[in-house]
């Protein structure tokens, strides 16, 4: 029997990532180093400097740095629970940062790694026609700063398929690709995952999930990718500082995008970066579905 770990495409093997390969399919969620995916430091930096000037920005002028975290008291609005805040929750100590592909090139230019696009591929899978599945659902940053609470007891832990009917099967329908930014490791707010929960094919059951979850340590400019199926969430930081990421989130073809791209993306510089046809085909631009307008022609009455 043929299985994905079977079945390795060019590009996987061309890379070298036949061993994050078998750590996604075993575990669920593997990193990569900046030493294999070749990530250009500069594009880190940038995407790093970009966000912590947006967080002033949205915060009305409240300073940042990555050592100390906000350096302003802040103030937080009345609003309805979110996946950040719950009822009855202390003040959220992270911000999420959407829609960053129009932002500035360097998250475009992230998003195209060679590495992270052939493990996409290979999760994801192919269309009938033998075309790769794989699109971009949204593109996305979490700031994170010093605070106890965190997401809780439960840690968040989720699937992020969560919203596709079951049973799932073994293809992922969405997959995750964080850019560390920073440093991750317990302490700092590092990622929480179950190993091997996507071949439960369900969703977390409490408190167990809690139990089973570990930690995931990586280093600044390091990648961690995940299968939609696996249970994962995040630790409170309890150190000083900031945990940075950037979010490329994926979907198969089929599955709703979080961040309609064809239509926000359409009037913005998107062929700007390293690889315009791939960011073509990430966006989905060229995909028959959803269409936008009609496409179909008609008979006319002869004359």
């Amino acid at each position: 029997m043929k299985t994905n770990a079977t079945t390795l495409s060019d590009e996987i093997r061309d890379l070298g990532l036949e061993q994050y390969v078998l750590e996604l399919e075993a575990d669920g969620l593997t990193v990569v180093p900046a030493s294999v995916t070749g990530v250009d430091p500069d594009l880190l930096d940038t995407c790093q400097s970009e966000l912590l000037d947006a967080f002033t920005r949205v915060t009305g002028g409240c300073p940042i740095s990555m050592e100390n975290g906000p350096e302003g008291e802040l103030v937080w609005p009345e609003s309805q629970a979110s996946f950040l805040r719950q009822p009855g929750d202390p003040d959220p100590t992270q911000v999420l940062f959407q829609q960053l592909l129009k932002t500035h090139r360097a998250f475009r230019d992230l998003t195209l790694n060679p590495s992270v696009d052939a493990l996409m591929d290979h999760m994801i899978g192919r269309l009938p026609n033998g075309a790769k599945a794989r699109r971009l659902s949204s593109a996305n940053s979490f700031l994170k700063w010093q605070g106890e609470h965190g997401y809780g007891e439960s840690l968040g832990l989720h699937a992020d398929q969560a919203p596709n009917p079951l049973p799932w099967g073994t293809t992922a329908l969405t997959a995750n690709a964080t850019w560390a930014l920073s440093d991750y490791n317990l302490d700092n707010g590092a990622l929480a995952y179950v190993p091997g929960s996507h071949r439960f094919g369900r969703h977390p059951s409490f408190p167990d999930a809690v139990k089973l979850a570990k930690p995931v340590d990586c280093e600044r400019g390091d990648v961690i990718v995940w299968h939609g199926a696996t249970w994962h969430g995040a630790y409170p930081k309890r150190t000083k500082g900031v945990r940075l990421n950037y979010v490329a989130y994926y979907r198969h073809q089929s599955v709703l995008p979080q961040e309609n791209l064809k239509v926000t993306m359409a009037d913005e510089p998107w062929d700007d970066c390293g690889d315009p046809n791939l960011m073509r085909e990430l966006i989905g631009f060229d995909d028959v579905f959803p269409y936008l307008s009609g496409s179909q022609s008609f008979p006319r009455l002869a004359k």
